[in-house]
């Protein structure tokens, strides 16, 4: 099994930044569970999750969401099991609940059922 803790979540008015992290711990040395990418998803009230950036362990192909390509920044230590999220000109349509995601199943990357272990969870609001 495989435990993810986010931190970093908060309010900030829209403009403003915030930087998301997830340690993970547990089997992370099993590479078919623990998986190539890990990430995060967001969920605001009413709407389903979606994907929003993944990263692999090495290499460089990472991917985001649309809605915060040129915004946010996903960053990774594979040695320390971590995951960073930095967050600039936040939009209120950014409020949302974060969870940080590891245990790739190996199909399309904004899929929320491709991942295995998910987070709790950190909130993050934006006010207008």
């Amino acid at each position: 099994q495989v435990q993810l803790v986010e931190s970093g979540g908060g309010s900030v008015p829209a403009g403003g930044s915030l930087t998301l992290s997830c340690a993970a711990s547990g089997d992370t040395n099993s590479g078919e569970s623990f998986g190539e990418y890990m990430g995060w998803f967001r969920q605001a009230p009413g709407k389903e999750r979606e994907g929003v950036a993944v990263v692999p362990t090495f290499g460089t192909d990472t991917y985001y969401a649309d809605a915060v390509e040129g915004r946010f920044t996903i960053s990774r230590d594979a040695a320390k099991n971590t995951v960073s999220l930095q967050m600039t000109s936040l939009e209120p349509g950014d409020t949302a609940k974060y969870y940080c995601v590891a245990g790739w199943r190996g199909a399309y990357w904004a899929r929320a059922d491709q991942y295995r272990y998910w987070g709790q969870g950190t909130q993050v609001t934006v006010s207008s």
